[in-house]
């Protein structure tokens, strides 16, 4: 089993994998005047990037140490009973299935929300907008992910297939791909995602998977890309400050729980959906 330096490796093979991909799509972009790199987005992404990166660097490894204490109690003995390839696909599979329900929690539940804004407060699509990702999102992601090395999951197959599914949606993040024939049926490919980070209102809250755009299909939250996708929120943040980006959604909830008449108005104003008409979305 890989360790965790040799996880941290591939990174670096698919670092300039991903600069190569923003040099080839910021060349097409200029070829067609497409215009989808703007300094001050990609500095606020930079910035954003950032943050993630050091509370990731900070969580990674007592992550890593909670999932493998939690394996000790799984459920399942799944290296028992499958063969290693099995493993490895089981593993890709669950964490969409997980990712999925995270990832639509996140814009349904307003303190989520709050830490994904980021991710969707570009105004533009380009391979760099992936990579604009909240300070918090690791730590968010932790309740959800933890059901994996519970269910018998080895925990650093977890890690291995997690950085490889996070290069997939690298891919998903871009205007100069178009529609991939019979792949749109099964992944979550650049069409699909475009939609996920439209503002049109048939777009909101639609496409949450990751690698696999099945789940969309299965619970009805899939819709095709047709018009096209205005980017961005519906209130857009009007500003490239990284940490005005990450605060201000919890701005707003602080000031409707210091307005709130009872103790359910609170929690309500804390876990309950976002508010479309006061706030982004």
């Amino acid at each position: 089993m890989l360790s965790s330096i040799e996880i941290n490796s591939i990174y670096l093979v698919a670092l300039p994998i991903i600069l190569g991909l923003i040099l080839i799509e910021t060349l097409i972009s200029n070829i067609l005047n497409l215009n989808v790199y703007k300094k001050a987005d990609t500095f606020a992404t930079i910035g954003l990037l950032t943050g993630n990166i050091i509370v990731s660097f900070l969580i990674k490894g007592t992550t890593l140490a909670f999932h493998i204490f939690l394996y000790q109690f799984k459920i399942f003995e799944v290296s028992a009973f499958a063969p290693l390839w099995f493993q490895w696909l089981i593993t890709f599979v669950l964490i969409d299935f997980v990712f999925y329900f995270y990832h639509r929690c996140s814009h349904r539940s307003r303190f989520l929300w709050a830490i994904h804004m980021s991710h969707h407060s570009s105004e533009e699509m380009n391979f760099a907008v992936s990579f604009r990702q909240a300070w918090l999102g690791p730590i968010s992601k932790i309740p959800f992910f933890m059901i994996l090395p519970i269910i018998g999951l080895d925990p650093m197959m977890i890690a291995v297939a997690g950085v490889l599914s996070t290069l997939w949606g690298i891919f998903g993040h871009t205007q100069v791909i178009n529609k991939l024939g019979l792949l749109e049926w099964v992944f979550n490919t650049p069409s699909h995602h475009r939609v996920h980070h439209g503002s049109n209102i048939q777009y909101i809250d639609k496409n949450y998977g990751n690698l696999l755009i099945i789940w969309d299909r299965l619970f009805g939250t899939f819709e095709p890309e047709i018009e096209t996708v205005k980017y961005g929120l519906v209130k857009n943040v009007n500003t490239f400050n990284p940490v005005k980006i990450t605060f201000m959604g919890w701005q707003e909830i602080f000031s409707d729980i210091k307005d709130s008449n009872s103790f359910k108005e609170v929690l309500y104003n804390f876990f309950g959906p976002p508010n479309i008409n006061k706030k982004n979305t």
